[in-house]
């Protein structure tokens, strides 16, 4: 492979705090079969669903399978387990002799009372915190509708809340057709909803984002916009898309997410730059992005680097903070589809597989108070000293 050589990865080394375990979506015993992989005594399962099955019917199944234990899941672009795979059901296990966790419902992101969210996230914090105090590490985790265009606003008033603790998270998917997209807690089935869980845990946790971008100097400015649609119908006072394909020096037509992915666009914000993908071209000339924009707004072109050696190294960096278990992570869908028109698909897959990596493709990503795009964001899991 052509990642980082520095990259020694954890080979053989399989996840022993986390239970992980994955299974063809049309398997008519998939969730009978996972849930006796993944075994009893877990504080919470997360279950990535390929669309390419019956999503309500897969959780009703999994409510039958695991029994009492709580559930989160949702609809997928894609999953991770074992590298990149397709039309598969992911299930991660947290143990509860490991971890424990607090789930909140936030069920409609159209209406979202801010003091109550915020209020019930710090009592949920200091729960957890009251009835763990021997679990002193801690992160938070988000599931959320991503085909709503809410996540930007849902951030807004999460970043409120949360203190000290790290987040991070993901848009629910739908393949690449961009239609409905789905989350469930147990056996109930949300659309224009979230789900936020904080977790306690005694193994050591590093919350990151990572993206493999470098900042160009060629710049736009956003003329006309629909803030609420995520539509961008004019840049430099031009056809949006227009514009977009002559600054790239290609004909519009050509617009699509392999040019998305290799010409991204970044908007500066708190010190760093911040992607803003685009997600389709809409009517032959407006831009729909995946996360927030609005009139007035100044985008940046940005170059990718090698997606394959950028994830090596950052992922050896995080193997070399201690002795790393596996990795839960959020992982854009624009980057699976870069990764496949340069043809490295098998090498990130590979450094994933070395890393113990599990998750889904996304529609965004968020970390701390944002919603991002074009990342893998997740969480390292370490550990502990007297295990380790």
């Amino acid at each position: 492979m052509n990642g980082d050589p520095r990259d020694p990865g954890t080979a053989g080394a399989a996840p022993r705090f986390l239970r992980t375990a994955s299974i063809a979506a049309g398997d008519p015993a998939a969730m009978a079969q996972l849930a006796a992989q993944v075994g009893p005594g877990m504080a919470l399962v997360l279950l990535f669903v390929s669309p390419a099955t019956d999503f309500a019917e897969a959780m009703t199944a999994a409510k039958r399978a695991f029994g009492n234990t709580p559930l989160l899941g949702c609809t997928t672009a894609g999953e991770i387990a074992g590298g990149y795979v397709e039309d598969r059901i992911v299930a991660t296990g947290f143990p509860a002799r490991d971890f424990a966790v607090e789930t909140i419902a936030v069920p409609d992101l159209s209406q979202i009372e801010a003091p109550e969210l915020v209020d019930r996230m710090v009592r949920a914090r200091q729960n957890l915190a009251a009835r763990h105090p021997d679990m002193a590490h801690e992160f938070a985790y988000l599931l959320v509708d991503g085909s709503r265009f809410r996540e930007d606003a849902l951030m807004s008033v999460v970043g409120h809340g949360l203190g000290p603790v790290p987040l991070f998270g993901g848009s629910a998917g739908d393949r690449r057709d961009f239609g409905q997209t789905y989350v469930a807690q147990d056996a109930r089935v949300h659309t224009n909803a979230a789900f936020l869980t904080f977790f306690r845990t005694r193994c050591p946790v590093k919350v990151f984002s990572f993206d493999h971008l470098e900042v160009g100097s060629s710049r736009m400015v956003v003329t006309r916009a629909d803030p609420a649609r995520r539509q961008v119908q004019e840049i430099n006072a031009a056809p949006a898309a227009l514009e977009y394909a002559r600054l790239l020096g290609k004909p519009p037509g050509q617009l699509d997410p392999f040019i998305f992915a290799a010409h991204p666009l970044a908007v500066r914000a708190g010190g760093r730059y911040h992607v803003r993908s685009i997600q389709r071209v809409d009517n032959g000339t407006d831009l729909i992005f995946f996360s927030a924009i609005d009139e007035g707004v100044v985008l940046t072109l940005a170059k990718p680097r090698d997606i394959a050696r950028s994830l090596a190294e950052n992922l050896a960096d995080l193997a070399a903070a201690g002795p790393l278990d596996s990795i839960l992570a959020c992982d854009c869908v624009l980057r699976h589809v870069e990764a496949e028109q340069k043809q490295q698909l098998r090498e990130v897959s590979e450094v994933l597989a070395r890393h113990n990596v599990t998750g889904f493709l996304t529609y965004g990503e968020q970390f701390g108070a944002m919603h991002v795009n074009l990342t893998i964001t997740g969480v390292a899991i370490y550990a502990p000293e007297d295990e380790a």
